[in-house]
């Protein structure tokens, strides 16, 4: 996948984009984390959205339906979340589809800065 398009519609290849911070690498802003996140669900890698999930809020398990594609990611505004932030927001649309039906999730989603690591804390579905 390294030469495709990254899944968060960034317009970057997917290696120089959501790749490294799924391979470990600390996202640079809580847009960044929401990106990855996004594409972690378009790629079915519960284990990088638990690990980027604050403790605090974090399940115990995540089982993703094999059967729903996310197929795109509009980032609609970010309130804070920078380099030097300590917490922020990121509202954003998703759209997903399954065999049978098709849907999008709209949310503000609040994240903090903890030791140089973004972590999604939780969202307000709207």
């Amino acid at each position: 996948m390294s030469a495709e398009r990254c899944p968060c519609l960034s317009g970057n290849p997917y290696a120089e984009c959501c790749g490294p911070l799924h391979a470990g690498a600390a996202a640079p802003t809580a847009e960044r984390l929401m990106r990855s996140r996004f594409t972690a669900f378009a790629l079915t890698m519960p284990e990088y959205l638990l690990t980027s999930w604050h403790p605090r809020t974090r399940p115990t398990s995540l089982e993703l339906d094999p059967m729903m594609r996310w197929t795109r990611l509009d980032v609609l505004g970010t309130s804070s979340g920078g380099p030097f932030d300590t917490s922020g927001t990121v509202e954003f649309r998703a759209w997903w589809r399954t065999p049978s039906e098709r849907g999008e999730l709209h949310e503000d989603s609040a994240f903090v800065r903890e030791a140089g690591r973004w972590f999604y804390v939780d969202g307000v579905s709207s």
